[in-house]
């Protein structure tokens, strides 16, 4: 069994970690914004995201010696420890709860806003109750100092948000094209609208030869995004999309935290002589619970869409090849991104672990990169953009530097 026992270990693997679950969001986001249903994507990201936590038991967690009270994989599967594996399942539950969110709110908010607003809420509320699960091997005036620094920004997200979309709005209300919003909140067009029959462009999700390669940023790009992509947008609220965004955080907070109490039994609720359960087979139930939520609210969702996706089939999603080789990247990412903190989190401490919640500085990048976000937009929403990345960046080196040490012995 492979077991981190220092902290350089643990920043390392952390670090590791917040590539991963950084990036898994930007490639979801580029599917839905090629046109994928998100149900079909989602449905392909649970499976693997499970395959991901099984090869990570079968070797991390069963290859190698056992060590003193932490029994390999296998050994744990038979024993007396219903309390911690229904910890473990809860904090699955809420993850798939909150991850299926965040997948709408990508669309009503954009990328960054979602992953600043939501990480933001899971260091204050999950990093404040780890720190007293893990009995405070984390330097409080250090750690707290942190999380003041996410609480920041979490306003200031919220403020990007707002201003972003007040840049939108001027945009289209300027715009010359023939398109123009309608009253549903979808969009009415004029004889340039792309011809939704047409054979679909694999890369740009719109047809190759009425494809008008609009300069992101733009209104024509604004419009041309809102026809190509599956889950429709213009019109509403940015109240629901914050909602969304909020909601999906609160669920955030609570996953580790349930994986702490699964792995430490911190409430005292196994019997006496039952070792605790080891990270692995703890992150092993959490996936199990994470891939059967995931895939039955989805098919659900195929017959009974929300957020004015189309409906759709299981026979459908079968046949539904298109970028389905990167929905599966996208589970690998989260799934070993998130078997990582939990290595992480069980050597240095699930409040530092938290600090991996930096994910938004990848998104972010991601963001900007691949989907043209705050393109021309105000010097109002470029400068709060660099303070709450500032923010976030001085939040996550005190959180890295408040790491303690868990004793293995």
């Amino acid at each position: 069994m492979f077991i981190i026992e220092d902290k350089g270990g643990a920043i390392a693997i952390m670090c590791a970690s917040l590539l991963f679950l950084g990036t898994w969001p930007a490639v979801l986001t580029l599917l839905e914004r090629r046109g994928r249903l998100p149900q079909h994507t989602y449905l392909d990201y649970s499976i693997t995201n499970l395959i991901a936590a099984v090869l990570i038991a079968l070797t991390f967690g069963q290859l190698g010696e056992p060590k003193h009270n932490m029994p390999n994989f296998f050994t744990q599967l038979s024993q007396d420890n219903l309390p911690s594996v229904l910890f473990a399942m809860a904090g699955g539950v809420v993850l798939s709860i909150g991850n299926l969110s965040t997948q709408y709110a990508w669309a009503y908010v954009g990328l960054s806003v979602t992953e600043v607003i939501s990480s933001s809420m899971v260091v204050v509320i999950g990093t404040t109750l780890n720190y007293f699960l893990d009995d405070r091997i984390n330097r409080a005036e250090i750690l707290f100092t942190g999380v003041a620094c996410f609480l920041v920004a979490v306003i200031l997200g919220s403020l990007v948000h707002a201003s972003n979309a007040a840049d939108n709005e001027k945009k289209l209300s300027e715009s010359t094209n023939s398109y123009k919003l309608g009253k549903d909140g979808g969009t009415e067009t004029g004889k340039q609208v792309i011809d939704k029959d047409a054979p679909k462009d694999m890369e740009n999700g719109a047809s190759a030869d009425y494809a008008t390669k609009a300069e992101a940023g733009t209104a024509e790009y604004l419009i041309e995004l809102e026809e190509r992509r599956s889950i429709k947008v213009f019109g509403s609220s940015t109240y629901i999309g914050l909602g969304i965004v909020f909601f999906s955080g609160i669920c955030f907070s609570l996953f580790s935290p349930a994986i702490n109490l699964a792995t430490n039994d911190q409430w005292h609720t196994l019997k006496d002589g039952v070792p605790h359960l080891v990270v692995y087979t703890a992150f092993f139930y959490f996936s199990i619970s994470c891939f059967v939520v995931g895939i039955g609210l989805n098919i659900l969702f195929l017959y009974h869409p929300r957020a004015g996706v189309p409906k759709s089939s299981f026979k459908a999603y079968l046949n539904d090849w298109e970028g389905r080789q990167w929905a599966l990247l996208a589970g690998f990412l989260c799934g070993f991104g998130n078997g990582f903190q939990f290595m992480g989190g069980q050597a240095a401490g699930y409040a530092a672990a938290d600090a991996v919640q930096a994910l938004p500085l990848v998104s972010t990048f991601w963001g900007i990169l691949l989907f043209g976000e705050y393109r021309k937009s105000s010097k109002k929403t470029y400068t709060l953009l660099a303070f709450m990345l500032l923010m976030f960046i001085a939040a996550v080196a005190t959180l890295m530097a408040s790491s303690g040490h868990r004793s293995t012995k």
